[in-house]
């Protein structure tokens, strides 16, 4: 029986591929735990306005992380800190404190996106490179300074 998946399926195939599988298999587990679609002609119809619709939103997500990645790209960010006398600081600057100033900027970056291997101890400019979806990097310079 021809099915169409609607879930990935450990050893079937992956969401939205066409597979053919024994009938007592797609009727007794597929079909009935909603996993899989019959193959009718209405279905496959439907399966390409799904794949059409899939590859749009994929398009949409590629120029959005382009054009937030190109706006990104060579920014400078400062981050003020509490500063000892002796010019240490009281805290360290890890990616969620880098993150949080980006979002006070106006940019929506999650701290995970932020590749920073260990957390800024001291006062200075560092290069941080930022991930995207899409394999999009952006690098931006980090100037960490003493609080006002």
């Amino acid at each position: 029986m021809k099915v169409i998946l609607l879930q990935d399926v450990l050893k079937v195939g992956k969401r939205f591929e066409v597979k053919e599988v024994a009938t007592g298999y797609a009727r007794n587990f597929l079909l009935k735990n909603n996993l899989a679609r019959e193959a009718t002609e209405e279905a496959l119809s439907w399966l390409e306005a799904q794949k059409e619709i899939l590859e749009s939103r994929a398009e949409e997500g590629l120029k959005k992380s382009q054009e937030v990645a190109s706006q990104l790209d060579d920014l400078e960010v400062v981050v003020p800190v509490k500063v000892g006398d002796n010019g240490q600081l009281f805290e360290s600057v890890t990616a969620q404190k880098i993150s949080d100033q980006l979002r006070e900027m106006g940019f929506a970056v999650k701290k995970n996106q932020i590749e920073l291997k260990d957390p800024i101890r001291e006062i200075g400019e560092y290069p941080v490179k930022l991930k995207f979806e899409h394999n999009l990097e952006a690098e931006i310079r980090v100037i960490v300074q003493a609080e006002a």
